[in-house]
């Protein structure tokens, strides 16, 4: 900072963005709440928890992968539009697009649906853009985006037709099937890590998923709303109400680069239970067959192991659930992303002050994987 004035002015204009993040949504009438981050159950997202030992309690408990459980039961407790900007913490890679430690804003609002959260993530942005450029067309490592509203929004089923030819409205209910004719389609510009995703896949959600994540998602340079997920990959969020299997769920994507995540809530209790219970079985029959993979291999390997953690129910939200949440929509929005899109930085250690480095023969270096 001291021998270059620009790496100081990117943190000057990061305070001015989640300045005018905190203004634009108090303006609507959003209250700023805190909530716990060490939690007893780590949830919220499908992320790899940090654990610590309380002495006292004699239990282990967990940094905060979200925000959104406790959120959300403050929509129970009868408050209707809630927000909290804080840190989130994942026990993850370091790259040029994640560090273990990372800032967001989640926000939840009674009576409203995904519609009201991309009108939100659009309001957002865009003021955000305005206070530090002054325009609504920027450039981002070569490339001009355009913030002009309105945004495209377009499901993901045909963003993935539009890119690979690929219809998943017409491959029915056979998986085999549906992975053999995605191999075909792809090809070989498949690496190895792509096939072997695409061939684990367990359910026809998951492997749309993967085929989105792998050939259109880093085509998605101006802003784009991705809408109507998969069920599979969406415990949080709402059955979608005309479009079965589905859920009223997007990301919002700029420069290939997740942006936003949101949807409608999910509001009843039974449903939400059953599948946060399908979710806990899930990982934890890939944690049992990781471990016996794993036996006879070295301790490093058994850390750096992402099924290795063990996941729990959060019964105290599901509780909540049942008194009874109103009807509504969230989102949560990366802060560091997006001050990386309007400080035209390259790599998320470039916006964070004091990132996590890492260590290489000796040297200490931030992380480049991505």
């Amino acid at each position: 900072m001291i021998a270059n004035p620009e790496v100081a002015d990117v943190f000057r204009r990061r305070a001015k963005i989640v300045s005018e993040i905190r203004k634009t949504v108090e303006s609507l009438g959003f209250i700023e709440v805190e909530t716990p981050v060490l939690q007893g159950a780590a949830g919220g997202a499908e992320a790899r928890p940090f654990v610590t030992y309380h002495n006292s309690l004699g239990r282990d408990l967990y940094l905060r992968i979200a925000t959104e459980l406790h959120l959300k039961r403050m929509l129970v407790g009868g408050f209707e539009k809630v927000y909290e900007i804080g840190r989130i913490f994942r026990n993850e890679g370091i790259s040029t697009r994640h560090n273990p430690e990372f800032t967001t804003i989640e926000m939840y609002e009674a009576y409203s649906d995904y519609q009201s959260m991309m009108n939100m993530a659009e309001e957002v942005v865009t003021r955000c853009a305005l206070a530090v450029h002054g325009k609504l067309t920027i450039d981002y490592q070569g490339v001009e985006i355009s913030l002009e509203r309105p945004w495209r929004r377009e499901t993901m089923h045909n963003l993935v037709k539009e890119t690979t030819g690929i219809n998943f409205h017409d491959l029915g209910n056979d998986l085999k099937v549906a992975k053999e004719v995605t191999l075909k389609a792809l090809g070989t510009g498949l690496d190895n890590k792509d096939k072997s995703a695409i061939e684990a896949s367990p359910s026809l959600g998951n492997l749309l998923n993967e085929v989105f994540e792998i050939a259109v998602e880093p085509k998605l340079l101006q802003p784009t709303f991705v809408l109507d997920y998969p069920i599979e990959i969406s415990p949080l969020a709402k059955p979608h109400r005309s479009r079965a299997s589905l859920t009223e769920r997007f990301e919002l994507f700029i420069c290939g680069r997740e942006l936003a995540n949101a949807f409608s809530e999910l509001t009843d209790p039974l449903d939400q239970r059953a599948r946060l219970e399908d979710q806990v079985r899930q990982h934890n029959e890939k944690r049992a067959a990781a471990v016996s993979e794993t036996s006879t291999a070295n301790e490093d390997s058994k850390k750096n192991d992402d099924n290795s953690y063990e996941v729990t129910l959060d019964d105290d939200f599901l509780t909540a659930l049942e008194y009874g949440m109103p009807p509504a929509s969230g989102m949560g929005l990366g802060i560091d992303r997006l001050v990386m899109l309007l400080t035209n930085s390259a790599s998320i250690r470039d916006v964070i002050a004091f990132p996590v480095l890492k260590l290489q023969h000796g040297i200490i270096a931030a992380g480049q994987t991505d």
